[in-house]
């Protein structure tokens, strides 16, 4: 803590505790609600609702009263009570600011208690989740303590939309189990889940939707209907790393495919140095003048004297393909189609392509069938698109260090929430390694020791590559293990709750345990 700090006190300190007699009001109201039935609790919700539309009362003053009642239905229908500290997360995000908490403290709990208090405006309460898996999970999960409070909870994902709906479902049935979502999820067109009083959904998803909204002829055909109040989950990812990543809308060219076939061919057998310059840091090629010479002897004519650009670009983006971006890292080849793995996330991004000829300069570099090249018709970033809510929060483990870019960029302020218990966990320093292989045999030592003694391990690797490398060499000692990586992202959450059974090895990378609880001993509503 700086000297300035140490004059003034802590500024997140003295915040939080501001806030305090807040916390004490709501704990005071929770025998209120223990009596009421879900009937009498419907009815507290429909004169929230009537008496925020009449301007009889405001947000802030039933908030107490509303944050007490989801603490009691979460109760009821998750056997969950808020604790403290998440009822100061959820202030902090109802008032538009970003709640900082440690991993395993409650974020997705945290949440319901904003959500369900800003949907009483029946304006709509977007919440942005990490993957389609998320969306629908916690759509079904946490829809159990909306629906029972009378609002309605819809999910989106890649393809379809959702209404969470209990109507025909056992009420003995534990919505817990991963894997029974869809049995309480209606599929429902696109503008029927946004119309929802609450909508969990991807930021691809939002944004696309916002794209494809601005291409429609009429208002009838759009699917959104506004930007009230959204929460993002893991923030920093969104709104810092993803920030400028362009959503792109783009329809086929007319060009001919076969040129990049050429062009793959064409700069095979180049050397580095002497036929072309790298730049990984910038993710750049450039050509020598040797290597123009040795072009334009094997394509029969000089690009770069007759000043095509055109081709000139083409065949940059056939080098760059071929040297800076990497099979099973950067991208896969699936069922014949090469498919983004997300640099933030190490999830798959279907349908997403890398625009000017790069995906295509794949494509003929992996032999598979290169798409027509596309142009662009909308386009928007996250950055711009998030800055259209009239109140944007976010939540996430790790935002404290990229607390002056939020509130230059977002106007908004992080405050770190202290955890419920003492945190008891050791964080090691880290080991250096002279070589690669010498780390992986020092892991694979560490793993046998651990595993023999039945304790679980969880390893993270940056690449699938790296993933199946260490996969590879821990079987050869007879240990065996789970792979979590972009080919087997489909079983991500059945993997990842396992991952604290006794003895268990699991080896993922950076996709893993994004809002998926790993319990020790293994999670016992997982199906197998």
């Amino acid at each position: 803590m700086g000297l300035f700090s140490k004059l003034i006190g802590d500024p997140n300190e003295k915040y939080l505790k501001s806030l305090e007699p807040l916390i004490d009001q709501i704990n005071s109201l929770e025998s209120n609600f223990k009596d009421l039935s879900q009937e009498e609790l419907i009815a507290k919700t429909k004169q929230f609702q009537k008496d925020l539309k009449n301007d009889k009362t405001t947000l802030d003053k039933i908030l107490p009263e509303a944050f007490a009642m989801v603490r009691e239905t979460a109760q009821r229908t998750l056997n969950q009570r808020h604790y403290d500290v998440q009822l100061l997360a959820g202030i902090i995000l109802h008032q538009g600011r970003i709640a900082e908490m440690k991993t395993g403290e409650g974020k997705t709990l945290s949440s319901t208690l904003p959500i369900y208090l800003n949907a009483l405006t029946g304006k709509g309460v977007h919440l942005i989740t990490v993957n389609d898996y998320l969306s629908k999970r916690d759509a079904v999960w946490m829809g159990q303590i909306y629906s029972y409070l009378g609002l309605t909870v819809a999910a989106i994902e890649h393809e379809a939309s959702y209404i969470y709906d209990d109507s025909h479902v056992d009420p003995s049935q534990e919505v817990k189990n991963i894997g029974v979502e869809d049995d309480y999820l209606r599929p429902i067109s696109r503008r029927e889940a946004y119309q929802a009083d609450i909508t969990y959904g991807t930021n691809n998803e939002y944004g696309f939707d916002y794209l494809r909204d601005n291409m429609q002829q009429s208002l009838e055909l759009t699917s959104q209907r506004g930007y009230h109040y959204c929460i993002i989950d893991e923030v920093d990812s969104v709104l810092i790393d993803e920030a400028r990543t362009p959503l792109i809308i783009s329809s086929p060219d007319v060009e001919s495919t076969d040129k990049y076939q050429t062009f793959a061919q064409t700069i095979k057998g180049l050397k580095e140095n002497k036929d072309y310059n790298i730049d990984e840091k910038m993710r750049s090629v450039t050509f020598t003048e040797d290597g123009q010479n040795v072009i334009a002897q094997k394509l029969g004519e000089d690009p770069w004297e007759k000043a095509d650009f055109n081709i000139i670009f083409h065949l940059e983006a056939a080098l760059k393909a071929d040297l800076l971006f990497k099979k099973d890292k950067d991208y896969i080849v699936k069922e014949g189609e090469v498919i983004i793995v997300d640099e933030f996330t190490g999830r798959l991004m279907p349908g997403r392509r890398y625009s000017e000829g790069l995906h295509q300069a794949i494509e003929a570099k992996e032999g598979v069938n290169v798409q027509r090249e596309s142009l662009t018709l909308a386009t928007v970033t996250f950055q711009n698109y998030f800055r259209m809510y009239d109140k944007l929060a976010g939540m996430t483990g790790t935002a404290a260090t990229e607390a002056e870019e939020f509130a230059k960029i977002y106007s908004l302020e992080v405050n770190i929430i202290p955890t419920n218990r003492p945190i008891v966990r050791m964080d090691l320093n880290d080991k250096i390694y002279k070589s690669e292989p010498g780390k992986f045999r020092a892991i694979v030592e560490n793993v046998k020791e651990k595993h023999k003694q039945g304790q679980p391990v969880l390893i993270g690797t940056i690449s699938i590559e790296k993933n199946e490398l260490l996969g590879e060499l821990l079987k050869q000692e007879g240990i065996p293990c789970n792979l979590l990586n972009a080919k087997q992202h489909e079983k991500e959450a059945e993997i990842i709750a396992q991952a604290g059974k006794v003895g268990a090895v699991t080896v993922a990378t950076n996709m893993a345990g994004r809002g998926v609880d790993i319990i020790l001993g293994g999670n016992p509503f997982n199906k197998e």
